[in-house]
């Protein structure tokens, strides 16, 4: 049975992530800062594998 709370992490943090890792990908793309580019595309992928990765474990 799965554990009470792993809509936060399958439905809530991954969204949060990605909605901040389009902002800082359009933030570096526009300025042309790659260091904010980079974040943004870090954060997005990281948004992309979390659920995987952390429901793994829990469940």
């Amino acid at each position: 049975m799965a554990i009470v709370g792993t809509t936060i992490f399958s439905h809530i943090l991954p969204v949060i992530i990605g909605f901040f890792g389009v902002l800082f990908i359009i933030s570096g793309s526009l300025e042309e800062d790659r260091s904010k580019l980079g974040l943004g595309i870090a954060l997005f992928v990281i948004a992309c594998v979390f659920p995987y990765l952390i429901l793994k474990v829990l469940i």
